[in-house]
């Protein structure tokens, strides 16, 4: 009896035992698998919980099944992972981490459709789930999307947050930055004292294009890390801010790759004496870095470039060791640009196997000479190139650009009429033709793409429009603009290339009237019809409606069409205010402000304006 109770008893204890054993075996099994994921064994994790997933899959925690999941994903082993999903079906409607862990592992294998299932299929979502969505999405290409699932957030969390300023800059549309400020403003507070949220705004605002309000941001926030300059500098950078930039620079202590990086490409944006110094500077104290890094150097020697000092580029780029084809491309590209592409078409000659990049340079090294000498090696390297390079659009409107600049139409020709020809080709050759003057090729061009049956496009027409803005025969154009599809006729595009052409005919009523017809004028809109007044004699017109652009609108096109339309119409007082207030001041500027001095017979003025300029710049021959 005594021994019957003993046994009775042992039960319930036996059974407490086995269910602590179940679960301590359960818990460690996940932590097996933690272990291994982190230190990157996801094939062994995977293994070991195949091993156990025979035995009751109610028992396996969901630290167990995330883990597994998290080893799916890393593999990319989609099977494995719908296994899985098989498994604890039954588990997802109440185990918001395992779901979190099955939408994660389908976007991250690309299979959208099945995370989507599963996500809709969910009646309760926690911020871990739309965070999964939204990220996948934007791993999918497909930020749209993410951007809708937001919305749908009641209380986004930190992560959903850092998402969705993700997504804005992925999207870098109106909508978003609209979307994006409203965000901004309920957690304006956070900001300060959340840094990974401030960096992530900040990064989004710069690619959305608000650089104004990305840099207040940027001011509110205490202990600056580098990503954050960084995301500052780049959009500074981007906004033609480059001086901004480089004074940012200048506030960090250690800067690592990334950030020397974005200096040399401010500096080749400003190409100034200052920036050309510092550049300098950089090289020597950042030489260990700069030596170690094929990226940097290629920047570095481009900004040497940019900045006019070819001799310390040369420098530079005899000392490494090792060339990569990057710093040969940064060299030509370099010499290209100071007019001096007989150097690069020498060092062309002694890279060994030149890629898409290299040939394009060279075609264009070849463009800008335009010898006898260059149109011969650039048929001989279109006879020896790859045939990969001949499906290579910029490859082939390089070389055809190139023949055409040479004189050589006939082989341009005879070029294009072997490739398979497209729209875009035919584009690209009529800009070739538009660019050597040579409206009337265009519209032959223009004929028989029709004759070939392709339909003409927006980019197109804006090609035929340029060639008969060259042409200016006002009998061709009136019943050739009539065949452009009214719908094309509405594009902004489309109205500044008509503006442009008809101020260039003469037709000053005309541009006015387009102008007038379109409700939001961008920048090319406002800087072509004051190019129009300019042509016409009509500087106060071109004045008034310079004075009525909005400042974000003015670019450097703008002052030197304005300063023409001065120059034109003898208003060199309102010439000079104006570029008193241009900052920064490009070469070209300078170089419209000297011959508008010069067309008033104002050469003592003109000349103290090239001996300012020389004290900062390199000389400009445009000047003398």
């Amino acid at each position: 009896m005594w021994r019957r109770s003993l046994n009775y008893g042992l039960v319930p204890l036996m059974s407490l035992l086995k269910g602590t054993t179940i679960i301590r075996f359960a818990s460690n099994l996940g932590d097996r698998l933690k272990t291994l994921n982190d230190s990157k064994q996801f094939q062994q994790a995977l293994q070991l919980f195949h091993q156990h997933q025979k035995n009751n899959t109610e028992i396996l925690s969901s630290l167990t099944i995330t883990q597994a999941l998290k080893a799916c994903t890393h593999l990319r082993d989609i099977r494995s992972g719908k296994a899985i999903h098989d498994l604890v079906t039954s588990r997802t409607k109440d185990d918001q981490y395992i779901v979190t862990s099955l939408i994660h592992m389908y976007m991250q294998c690309g299979d959208v459709r099945s995370a989507e299932t599963l996500f809709h299929g969910t009646k309760t979502k926690v911020p871990s789930v739309y965070g999964a969505m939204m990220k996948g999405y934007l791993t999918n290409n497909k930020a749209q999307k993410a951007f809708e699932v937001f919305h749908e957030i009641q209380t986004p969390s930190e992560v959903n947050l850092v998402v969705f300023f993700q997504v804005c800059a992925d999207l870098k549309t109106q909508r978003a930055l609209d979307a994006l400020k409203k965000v901004l403003i309920k957690v304006e507070n956070s900001l300060q004292s959340n840094y990974r949220l401030a960096t992530s705004s900040v990064n989004a605002l710069v690619k959305c294009g608000d650089v104004e309000r990305a840099e207040k941001v940027f001011e509110t926030i205490k202990g600056k890390q580098l990503p954050i300059y960084g995301a500052m500098m780049k959009g500074f950078i981007a906004s033609n801010q480059a001086e901004k930039a480089v004074a940012l620079f200048k506030q960090i202590k250690g800067p690592n790759d990334i950030i020397v990086n974005l200096l040399l490409n401010a500096c080749a944006q400003l190409r100034t004496a200052e920036a050309l110094a510092l550049v300098k500077a950089v090289a020597k104290d950042e030489a260990k870095m700069l030596y170690k890094n094929a990226y940097l150097l290629t920047s570095l020697l481009n900004a040497s470039m940019e900045c006019g000092d070819v001799e310390h580029a040369e420098a530079i780029f005899n000392r490494i060791n090792e060339k990569a084809v990057a710093a040969y491309g940064a060299m030509m590209k370099g010499y290209i640009t100071n007019n001096q592409a007989d150097k690069a078409i020498d060092l062309f000659k002694k890279i060994d196997h030149p890629d898409a990049i290299i040939t394009n340079l060279l075609f264009n090294a070849c463009a800008q000479i335009q010898t006898a000498e260059a149109l011969s090696l650039v048929k001989q390297t279109y006879k020896n190139m790859p045939s990969s390079l001949y499906s290579n659009d910029y490859v082939t409107t390089s070389l055809l650009d190139a023949l055409i600049k040479c004189k050589d139409t006939s082989t341009a020709k005879i070029v294009f009429s072997k490739m398979k020809r497209s729209v875009i080709d035919y584009a690209n050759l009529m800009t070739g033709f538009n660019d050597q003057k040579e409206g009337k090729q265009t519209m032959e061009s223009f004929y028989r793409m029709k004759r070939e049956g392709l339909e003409p496009e927006l980019i197109t027409y804006l090609c035929v429009i340029k060639a008969l803005a060259l042409i200016g025969d006002l009998s061709l154009i009136e019943p050739t603009i009539n065949q452009i599809p009214q719908s094309i006729l509405l594009d902004t595009q489309i109205r500044n290339a008509l503006i442009d052409m008809w101020g260039k005919t003469g037709c000053v009523d005309k541009a006015q009237d387009i102008y007038a017809n379109i409700s939001e004028p961008d920048a090319f809109t406002y800087t072509t019809m004051i190019n129009s007044y300019g042509l016409n004699g009509m500087g106060m017109q071109a004045l008034e409606l310079f004075s009525q652009m909005r400042k974000q609108f003015i670019h450097e096109v703008t002052y030197i069409c304005i300063l023409n339309a001065c120059s034109h119409s003898g208003l060199v007082d309102q010439a000079r205010s104006i570029f008193q207030n241009i900052e920064p001041k490009t070469p070209t500027v300078w170089t419209t402000m000297i011959d508008c001095l010069a067309r008033a017979s104002l050469f003592d003025e003109a000349q103290t304006l090239i001996d300012e300029f020389e004290r900062s710049h390199p000389p400009v021959v445009d000047m003398h």
